[in-house]
């Protein structure tokens, strides 16, 4: 079974940053896409990156570039977002999720249970 757990969440002050990371176990790591989600009080969850399984493509949202940054480690089965100068409207519960398919071809279906990230103003 597919587990997924986040950490790194937390208050910081606008302008700050912070690292999210979500350590993966169940299956192989390397083949699969993993991405990051976000869902902020009273909104739908949002999708904020992405990762190729083999960490050569990212994707991210266009609220998040140039500030956010995605990575993984293969090796232990880890995948982090380095999330700098932050904004109050960033504040929002962050969930890791993987795919059912490998090499991108599948949905998201595996999801953490969600780390909070709140930035004060």
């Amino acid at each position: 079974q597919v587990q997924l757990v986040e950490s790194g969440g937390g208050l910081v002050q606008a302008g700050g940053s912070l690292r999210l990371a979500c350590a993966a176990s169940g299956r192989t790591f390397s083949s699969y896409v993993m991405g990051w989600f976000r869902q902020a009080p009273g909104k739908e969850r949002e999708f904020v990156a992405l990762i190729s399984w083999s960490a050569g493509s990212t994707t991210y949202a266009d609220s998040v570039k140039g500030r956010f940054t995605i990575s993984r480690d293969n090796a232990k089965k880890t995948v982090y977002l380095q999330m700098n100068s932050l904004k109050p409207e960033d504040t929002a519960v962050y969930y890791c999720a993987t795919q059912n398919r490998p090499y991108g071809r599948g949905d998201y279906e595996y999801w953490g249970q969600g780390t909070q990230v709140t930035v004060s103003s």
